[in-house]
């Protein structure tokens, strides 16, 4: 299973707007752009999408941009992924929002891979906070540190 380049820049801009939700303040989008390294005319577009998907708010004016729409321990990689790339199904035959879809869904022994194979994914996404990856960046940038420290 491979997930888009929209959802892995879309991921990484909630992180970001994560790690500077404690401000309280809309993060212009120029910036969450030059610190992931992105394109801001196409993380403005992806931004679009997390807004109609309840996951961002947006905030207009000179000193507007964007906020978390709940706190980062309310809102799950899997939210993220699912708003940018719809259900979390390796195959069209296990889609979580049409699970009649498949003729042969009751003799076909490869739908139980299928099935397992979405939850499984489904599990990791669904249990992943953007709070915690915040804290997983967090420890990277420690070790980091430590690492530039010691050489």
């Amino acid at each position: 299973m491979k997930f888009s380049t929209r959802s892995r820049y879309s991921l990484r801009a909630m992180v970001d707007l994560a790690l500077n939700y404690s401000k309280g303040e809309p993060i212009p989008l120029v910036q969450v752009a030059e610190r992931q390294g992105l394109s801001e005319g196409y993380l403005e577009q992806l931004m679009t999408f997390l807004r109609r998907g309840g996951l961002v708010r947006s905030v207009r004016g000179a000193q507007g941009g964007y906020t978390l729409s709940r706190e980062p321990s309310k809102i799950t990689a899997g939210d993220v992924i699912r708003c940018l790339e719809g259900p979390l199904s390796p195959t069209d035959c296990v889609n979580e929002d049409d699970p009649e879809h498949c003729s042969r869904a009751d003799t076909c022994v490869t739908r139980i891979l299928w099935e397992r194979v979405r939850e499984a994914v489904a599990e990791v996404l669904d249990q992943t906070t953007l709070e915690d990856l915040c804290r997983e960046t967090e420890r990277v940038r420690r070790s980091r540190e430590t690492l530039n420290y010691e050489i």
